[in-house]
């Protein structure tokens, strides 16, 4: 999968995120606000949960909406050996078995996964530990997960 194809992807995923989130919030609202859910007694608490939980799917919605344009701004840069890593590199890591994994470091939304078997790509951000210690190094660097040491085979 190439950079452009992969922020597609992020935005296409950040969009039905955002798109569900809402969904949420709003029927969280509409319970915590529902005439049957007022608190009869002290202990009739199902719509103070149901507004905590609004307040909550609002906050991440709000954040997803964030990430959403702050990539749809997103300009891809090739990368530049003598810059190293940065934002919007595609990195493949290797560990000593063999075994590889691609990750995409963006400027949000950490975790976020797209594809699936030896096309899945995990966006980090430089603020992760393993983004700290991908910024800046090259092709054929090492970087460490924990006790697991991993070299860098490739770079986008």
């Amino acid at each position: 999968m190439d950079k452009a194809t992969l922020l597609t992807r992020i935005i296409e995923a950040l969009e039905t995120d955002m798109e569900v989130l809402r969904r949420a919030a709003q029927t969280a609202y509409e319970t915590a606000t529902a005439e049957e859910n007022i608190a009869e007694n002290k202990y009739d608490t199902l719509g103070l949960e149901a507004s905590y939980l609004a307040t909550g799917q609002a906050r991440r919605t709000a954040e997803i909406r964030q990430a959403l344009l702050t990539y749809q701004q997103l300009a891809l840069r090739g990368y530049d050996p003598a810059r190293g890593i940065q934002i919007t590199s595609l990195v493949t890591l290797e560990d000593q078995d063999g075994g590889q994994r691609r990750l995409f470091l963006g400027p949000e939304a950490a975790g976020l996964k797209i594809g699936e078997g030896h096309g899945l790509v995990t966006v980090i951000t430089p603020r992760s530990p393993l983004g700290q210690q991908l910024m800046g190094k090259k092709v054929d660097d090492e970087v460490n997960l924990g006790a697991q040491q991993l070299f860098i085979v490739e770079v986008l």
